[in-house]
This record gives C-alpha cells, structure tokens and sequence, in this order.
C-alpha cells in the first residue's frame, strides 16, 4: 500500500524551508561560525532579518530532521571541542532538557494540568483574558515584548535570548500565569518540544531550579538588540513562583534493541524524521507507516504546517529508500489500524525511534498494550546518542556539562 507523500504548499515558509536538504545546507552554511565567532555573537538579538550569529538549526533538530549527534561530529571535524565548546552545549541543552524530563515524567503531565486549570481559570476571569490575549497579539505597549510576540507568530522563532526576556516579561512585568506563556511558545515556536520549552519556562519562573529566577532588564534588552528596544516599566524584582515538591528522577527505562534480521513495519513519527538513521543496519522493513500529526499537541497553524512539510519529506525519503509509505494522522493511528497494516505486509512487529517525553511519547504507550492484544509488538529503538546523554541529567547542568567530553568519546567524537 503506497500512499503518495506531497508536500502541502502551505507548509513552505519563507524563513525555514521543512526539508532535511535545508537542514544540512545550512549546517554547512554555519560550520564556518561555529568556533570563535558564535561564542563571541551568539547572544545578541539582531532581529529577524540578521540571525547569521546563530546557527538557526533548532526546527530541523527539534524534529530530527538533522540529529545533534551529526550537527556536533560535523562540527568536531573542523574544530577542536575546546574551539566550539559553547556551540556544542548549545546543542547539547537541548539533549540535557530531553534525559532530564524523560526521567521526571511527572513533571509534563503536571505542565498539561496546569495549562488546562490556568486556561479554565482565564474563560472565567475577563481581566486576565484580556490581558493574555494582548500579550500575545503583540498590544500590551512595552516595547521589545510587543515586537517578539508578532515575531514569533509570524515567523515560528525568536532568538534565545528574547525568549528568555519575552518570558520574564510574562511572568514578572505582567504577572500572567507561566503555563499559558510556555503554551503560546509550543503554540508557535517551530522548534518547541516539551522539554526543553516547558523546562526553560519553569527555569525563567524560580521553579526548575528552586529559587532561582531570571530577570528581564532594560539595559541588557537594549545591549544585545543593538538599542532597538529599551523597554520601560519593567519589573525591577522577580520573586520565585513556587509549587509542591517534585518526585524523584527515575532511572532511564532500557530499550532492547532489535534482532538484525527482524522483519517489521517500520512506525515513523514527528519527533524523529529521518528514522532509517535510528535503525540498526540489516533490519527487513516491509514498509513504513507516517504519523503526521498528533492532534492533542498543540500546533499552531505556522508550527502545523512546518511539521506537516518536514513530514511530507521524510515521506519521500522513505519512498526513495524503496519502501512503500502509509500517512496516518494521529487519530487514525490505531491499534487496529497498525495491526492491519503490519499483517498486510507479513510482519507482527512494529519498529519505531524512541519518542521522548510529550505526546507522541504518550500515543505510543498507549498503543503498545493495545498492539499487544493484538499480537503486534511495537519496539522503540533509543539513539545512542541518547543512551550516552540521558541517563546524566538527573542533576543539574553543569555536573551534565563536566560528562560531555567522556560521552562525546564513547560516541567516538572529539
């Protein structure tokens, strides 16, 4: 069954083309950046039409269109890990932000019940609507916080450090309820993943590391946007929110790898399109089947439309490799519908890269008993890169960052 991927021309954006060509083309582009001078440039806010002093990579890793182990060999093959040491954690927050949540998954289903209790709390409450609904159109008069709100939804990105300024803003300045402005990022950010989006949030709130805040002032705004922006009437203290105590990190949960001969049906899915690159070598894939959305996170229409676009490309990737290709939206991806498939094409066995934490994480444990019932297994194969990272964030970052030479050399890197 061989179901033709096109791209949606609605997918296209003008700033960040979804395809893995794009993603190693500017890969390539930025290599020559990413010793000294992105060290020396990369705070600065230049604003959306000068971002050459960051890499603008994050929607293609945040997707795996480009994995972080590739973007750090890449850039260890022109430069010593000392040259592009703050490059190469830069790359490897994000990898902090995904072991870290993947062994504290209560905190992600605790950030989607707060979500829904602060977006309850606003239906009820005319005042604070009125005032999320101006900070995220871009109206409340402060100046730098307007202009990123439109960004973002124009664009689907801001620069890091206006992310952090935006969210102080939010929380401190305006005192809206952090939750809701984690959910506008995830609503719109191109490259935003539970983790590290939902934990930078909690970070800027004095939550991720109890007690410790970040405040927004006018004078670093102003410093790092090159004076675009000296906003007034900003709050000069940022008192830590607080919430109960959270559990314990767990241990990472171990993930079998497959037979090299196994036959299946190989499951892709956004968190991970370029999948084949995930599999061992010699596997005997009958087919592929592409999950292209997943309906309860919460895209919007720019993200949807990225996810939508890099999808329809790994389609076609996967077509090119030789195997026939089943879309699925998330909703049609059933136990019943994926058993059927996998009997289709001869195989009860399912095949998938790893999903961190967040929804598609959260749809594949749902249908793995399911598929069981059915006499399907359903197997999530773990990159090595995260098995080298994963298990060293359940502390802090910089006990990760003391682990990031030994691990880049059992990944013979560096």
């Amino acid at each position: 069954m061989d179901t033709p991927i096109e791209p949606n021309s609605a997918a296209q954006s003008r700033d960040f083309p979804p395809s893995r060509a794009e993603a190693l083309r500017r890969l390539d582009a930025f290599l020559p950046r990413a010793g000294r001078h992105y060290a020396n440039e990369r705070n600065a806010d230049h604003g959306p039409e000068r971002r050459g002093n960051v890499s603008v990579l994050s929607p293609y890793l945040r997707h795996r269109l480009l994995g972080e182990q590739e973007v750090v060999a890449s850039v260890l093959q022109r430069y010593r890990l000392e040259q592009a040491d703050k490059f190469v954690q830069e790359v490897l927050w994000r990898t902090y932000w995904k072991g870290w949540l993947e062994l504290r998954p209560a905190v992600w289903a605790r950030y989607l019940e707060t979500v829904e209790s602060d977006r309850t709390r606003s239906r009820k409450d005319i005042a604070l609507r009125a005032n999320i609904e101006a900070a995220e159109g871009g109206r409340t008069g402060i100046e730098g916080f307007d202009d990123w709100a439109r960004e973002l939804v124009d664009t689907g990105y801001l620069h890091n450090h206006a992310r952090m300024w935006f969210a102080s803003i939010w929380i401190f300045t305006l005192r809206l309820p952090w939750a809701l402005g984690a959910d506008f990022f995830a609503r719109h950010l191109l490259d935003a993943d539970p983790a590290s989006n939902t934990l930078s949030w909690r970070w800027v709130a004095g939550l991720q590391t109890a007690g410790k805040t970040y405040l927004a002032r006018a004078d670093n705004i102003a410093r790092y946007t090159d004076g675009r922006f000296t906003p007034r009437g900003l709050a000069d203290t940022a008192e830590a929110l607080v919430e109960p105590p959270l559990p314990a990190a767990s241990t990472l949960a171990l993930r079998p790898q497959p037979a090299a001969d196994t036959r299946a049906l190989l499951l892709a899915h956004p968190e991970d399109l370029d999948p084949l690159s995930a599999l061992p070598a010699g596997l005997d894939l009958r087919a592929a089947v592409l999950i292209t959305s997943a309906a309860d996170w919460p895209w919007g229409d720019r993200a949807r439309a990225f996810v939508d676009g890099a999808c329809a490309d790994t389609g076609q990737r996967l077509q090119q490799a030789g195997l026939a290709v089943q879309a699925l939206g998330a909703e049609a991806a059933t136990a019943d519908a994926l058993a059927d498939l996998a009997a289709a094409h001869g195989t009860d066995a399912l095949l998938t890269p790893d999903a961190p934490v967040g929804p598609i994480s959260d749809l594949l444990n749902r249908l793995a008993p399911q598929l069981q019932a059915r006499g399907v297994s359903l197997t999530r194969v773990r990159r090595d890169w995260d098995s080298q990272f994963w298990p060293f964030a359940n502390r802090g970052f910089f006990p990760f960052r003391e682990r990031i030479p030994k691990q880049l050399r059992a990944l013979g890197l560096g």
